[in-house]
């Protein structure tokens, strides 16, 4: 849906509100034309209920307000003396329309100084939680994000099973664009494991300022750019669903191109604008080698003890593996005895590789020989020839096409692009593009098989890890990685946990508050 739509959409709304409450306004002492004017009509509807007027920001909040607005109609009914269960039940079941029944049929007296405490300890833990939930999605949606690290595209850096802070204001925050959706949750509600979401109505795409723009090498969360249509395994039913932008999976990287770069791969390593990529001291690369041995050897200890990353036995043997690890553990994996061969495997120049971007043969790349290509920039202008269109197509017809709601289609007549059926020698972006890349290079589906991420999918920043599980340790306390807890994710040198100082000020808290509240005491 356009602006333009919500904005129509938001009249009729003040509309309905006006019709179904403008009696209840006049016996509140309020003139009837309050509760017409938008905005006004719920700030002034605030008072009426003896609610505090910022109340009337967490209406328009999405998702927030998806939990605000029966609130608001249980306590505007309730501000004229209706409340038994079955007045409250049926103002819920109606979405609002009971308020109806009671401003035109009923002869309802106004309580000025109706009392705000519920008048059951049930009440009361409901309308705890309910305000519990209200805050954690504005932090949850505006501010931080739980994430956890699922695969080891990032290994080294991020581990598997890290659980991670995630900063939506570094680089401003998304609104949702899918406002009707369970709060907290991403695209399927546990346990019952149902989507969280209904697709539309869409919102339009808006982000807040950030105080940071993306850079290169920062490790960045987004939504799988190409997780449109996608099965949701976890049904089971078989069925495929429509995702739309903000309710794609999340997916973590390190972003290795920013918008106008110039990218490029050689033997593995990226070259921006010419130059090799330096990466920050805490990353490390691991490729893919081929590892021959006189012997089978303990998968299990050779993972944990020579810090290699993956690995898996390639010969029925089980004398050949393939280890996705550093050079320098290459080195050191080399002088372990019944090992006979450590050579990396990496592909060749002109070897191609079908499921690689942009998955053409007049490009014949892989994840190790690849590029150059161009990072599309807002507002740049590229031409576009039967050569350049299978890097920007998906942008044209989807990112800035369908997902923005315009109908875009890219046709080839002999040697000539059509857009929309008229011919087409060049294209201006609309949107910034960024490319995602693993440290795991030979381990990683990122970029190089999926193309460009659009600046509307970027999530946030990973910006702490407070947790950190290693499910393959035997044990309790060997499964937590004691050094990883509350540790930064940037930053030089190797990760420093803040956990100690986290329990002194915890246990810190706590005394103040007992000591508070036994001076409290004493004092009575």
């Amino acid at each position: 849906m356009t602006w333009t739509g919500w904005l129509i959409f938001i009249l009729v709304i003040q509309v309905i509100h006006f019709a179904g409450t403008w009696k209840l306004y006049t016996k509140a002492g309020r003139n009837a034309w309050e509760a017409a004017v938008p905005v006004y009509n719920a700030v002034v509807l605030m008072k009426i209920i003896n609610r505090p007027w910022w109340w009337t920001i967490l209406l328009f909040v999405p998702i927030v307000n998806l939990i605000m607005f029966p609130v608001v109609w249980v306590e505007t009914i309730r501000s004229f003396g209706r409340n038994s269960t079955a007045d409250t039940a049926l103002v819920l079941l109606t979405l609002g329309l009971y308020i109806y029944y009671i401003n035109y049929t009923q002869d309802v007296t106004y309580i000025e100084d109706r009392s705000l405490k519920p008048r059951t300890a049930t009440g009361e833990w409901v309308s705890s939680i309910l305000f519990a939930v209200v805050a954690a999605t504005i932090v949850h949606t505006y501010f931080m994000q739980p994430f956890t690290i699922p695969t080891s595209s990032l290994e080294k850096t991020l581990l598997v099973g890290d659980f991670l802070f995630v900063s939506k204001y570094h680089y401003g925050a998304r609104t949702p664009m899918t406002p009707i959706s369970f709060p907290m949750v991403h695209d399927t509600i546990p346990v019952v494991k149902v989507k969280s979401y209904l697709p539309k109505p869409q919102l339009p795409y808006f982000r807040f300022p950030g105080f940071q723009k993306i850079e290169r090498n920062d490790i960045v969360v987004f939504n799988w750019p190409v997780d449109t249509v996608n099965a949701f395994q976890q049904y089971g039913d078989g069925k495929y669903y429509y995702k739309p932008i903000d309710k794609k999976s999340n997916y973590v990287k390190r972003c290795v191109g920013v918008p106008g770069d110039s990218i490029a791969v050689k033997d593995g390593f990226v070259f921006i604008n010419g130059k090799q990529n330096t990466l920050p001291s805490r990353a490390k690369l691991q490729f893919a080698h081929q590892v021959i041995t006189s012997r089978p050897i303990n998968l299990q200890y050779v993972m944990e003890r020579y810090d290699v990353t993956d690995m898996g036995v390639i010969n029925q043997q089980g004398t050949a593996y393939i280890m996705h690890m550093t050079s320098e553990t290459a080195e050191r994996i080399k002088n372990l005895p019944d090992i006979l061969q450590v050579q990396r495997v990496q592909g060749e120049v002109g070897q191609w590789s079908q499921t690689t971007f942009p998955a053409n043969p007049n490009y014949q790349w892989n994840n190790d020989q690849f590029g150059p290509i161009y990072i599309p920039e807002a507002g740049k202008t590229v031409a576009i020839t039967p050569e350049s269109i299978p890097f920007y197509k998906r942008i044209i017809e989807v990112y800035e096409g369908s997902e923005l709601g315009v109908e875009n289609s890219i046709t080839q007549s002999g040697t000539q692009v059509l857009l929309n059926g008229s011919p087409i020698t060049e294209y201006t972006f609309k949107m910034n593009y960024y490319w995602m890349m693993g440290d795991n290079r030979n381990n990683s589906e990122d970029a190089r098989t999926w193309g460009y991420v659009p600046e509307n999918h970027i999530v946030g920043k990973p910006v702490f890890v407070w947790m950190s599980w290693n499910s393959n340790a035997k044990g309790l306390t060997n499964k937590i990685r004691w050094e990883r807890l509350f540790t930064t994710v940037g930053g030089e040198g190797n990760p420093v946990s803040y956990f100690k100082y986290f329990l002194i000020l915890l246990i810190g808290w706590f005394a103040f508050n007992y000591f508070r509240k036994r001076k409290k005491s004493a004092k009575k």
